[in-house]
């Protein structure tokens, strides 16, 4: 059993119900491609670009916007494994999207499972471990069929 917990700190787009389906279907592939058992949790916030900077300043000391923060917590509750927080820029998913051509819904998802490694332990510090990352990333993009 997958638990997402879903927070919408915008009004830049409309999280729909759609969207919800998404980033839970991303976040249940990865567990699926990463072979995990147990019942997990996970929380997930839609920002705004300022929110999502002061975030990034504040835990990475990096004075910038971004489009996903990654925040861990590894920490097991009744029985439930909490993986952590995954904080979303609306705006960030948007331009991004509008760049690459790709739907809201493929750059979320592809957002949702790329914090979702990072919540699992995966990194992109150095040239094998981005290699490593991005092909996971492409794998599960893959089984969620979202190509556009």
């Amino acid at each position: 059993m997958i638990n997402v917990l879903f927070d919408d700190r915008q009004d830049v787009i409309e999280i729909t119900g759609d969207n919800c389906k998404a980033v839970e279907k991303a976040i249940e592939e990865v567990i699926k491609a990463e072979e995990l058992e147990e019942d997990f949790e996970v929380s997930v916030s839609f920002v705004t670009n300022e929110e999502i900077k002061g975030l990034n300043k504040e835990f990475r000391n990096v004075d910038s916007e971004t489009d996903v923060l990654s925040f861990p917590m590894d920490d097991e509750f009744e029985g439930v494994v909490l993986l952590g927080d995954i904080v979303l820029s609306t705006q960030r998913i948007i331009e991004q999207a509008n760049d690459f051509g790709h739907s809201l819904e493929r750059e979320m998802a592809y957002l949702t499972v790329h914090s979702m490694l990072h919540l699992l332990g995966y990194d992109h510090m150095n040239g094998d471990e981005k290699t490593e990352m991005r092909s996971r990333e492409k794998e599960i993009m893959k089984k969620l069929q979202i190509f556009k």
